[in-house]
């Protein structure tokens, strides 16, 4: 095989590393949308980084900006992706209101959330769905699967931000868990410990046969809630 890559949603860390292992090809990641193609790739000749997209492809702008339409200019803080290129797609049809939304100051809102490590994009997930506010942090659900992900006994796991009074989203993890296996809440915190930062470490989670997902094989969260 001479190229193997990965797309649609985020990689796992482990998965990346597992499929190096078992057929010998880096996966190449990269980040796009329907609306704007492909515009983040990690290089095809260069280092290609386990958890991150890559970087802006030749003509094509990126910028991060903070929940005030600011642009950030220190790209480790956490900021939602918006991209302006010949790639962006023109309007959606039949749909000015749609349109509107989508573009501030000739730049397409992505609704995914970003940060920059060494010049490379990591995504941390949708802005909606994939960032959890607890505790005046801002948390990536994507980066917290991945570490539970690590788990001898999670086949599978979903994690998302739960209304809590003390915290304001409470880290709730949804869990499959691989045949034969079982799980207690305070085994895995004790083994979360190290692993993770402290307020990142699940305050609850709800073991579940298999988590929902749509046609596509992407989990819908959405979806979690109503089981909460």
């Amino acid at each position: 095989m001479r190229l193997n890559i990965s797309g649609s949603a985020a990689c796992p860390v482990k998965l990346f590393n597992q499929w190096r292992e078992l057929t010998g090809q880096v996966l190449l990641e990269r980040y796009g949308m329907t609306e704007i193609g492909m515009g983040i790739s990690n290089p095809y000749n260069g280092e290609r980084r386990a958890g991150c997209v890559g970087q802006p492809l030749p003509g094509v702008e990126v910028q991060l900006f903070d929940e005030y339409d600011q642009a950030i200019t220190d790209e480790t803080i956490p900021g939602e992706i918006r991209i302006k290129g010949d790639n962006v797609f023109l309007e959606y049809w039949d749909n000015p209101a749609a349109t509107e939304e989508s573009f501030k100051d000739g730049w397409f809102c992505t609704g995914d959330v970003a940060v920059v490590e060494d010049g490379y994009y990591r995504i941390m997930g949708r802005s909606s769905v994939d960032i959890i506010k607890s505790g005046g942090y801002k948390l990536s659900a994507l980066e917290i699967e991945g570490v539970l992900l690590t788990h001898e006994d999670i086949a599978e796991v979903a994690v998302i931000g739960v209304e809590d009074d003390t915290w304001g989203e409470a880290v709730t993890a949804f869990i499959g868990l691989k045949d034969g296996a079982s799980l207690e809440y305070e085994d895995l915190k004790s083994w979360c410990d190290g692993k993770m930062s402290s307020y990142k470490i699940p305050k609850a989670i709800k073991i579940v046969d298999a988590l929902p997902r749509n046609a596509m094989g992407k989990v819908t969260k959405p979806a979690l809630r109503e089981l909460v």
